[in-house]
């Protein structure tokens, strides 16, 4: 993937979390799961191979709890 194109599925992934976490976030298995599939969707969409998407998620759900954190 080029640069330019890992711009937009970042810029769309900080977005889409933003919009989707609340305060208790971190607690709710179901929040976990829901911003999972999200971004399992974006990266789908931008054509991201399957085998890479697992660690994607990890340090999406990682970098998401740090923007939280800052946050609060």
């Amino acid at each position: 993937m080029g640069d330019e194109k890992l711009k937009v599925i970042a810029g769309e992934l900080v977005r889409k979390v933003r919009s989707s976490t609340t305060v208790d976030w971190q607690y709710r298995e179901g929040a976990h799961a829901k911003i999972r599939v999200l971004v399992k969707r974006i990266l789908n969409k931008h054509g991201s191979p399957p085998d890479l998407q697992d660690e994607a998620v990890k340090v999406v759900l990682q970098q998401t709890e740090l923007l939280c954190s800052e946050r609060i």
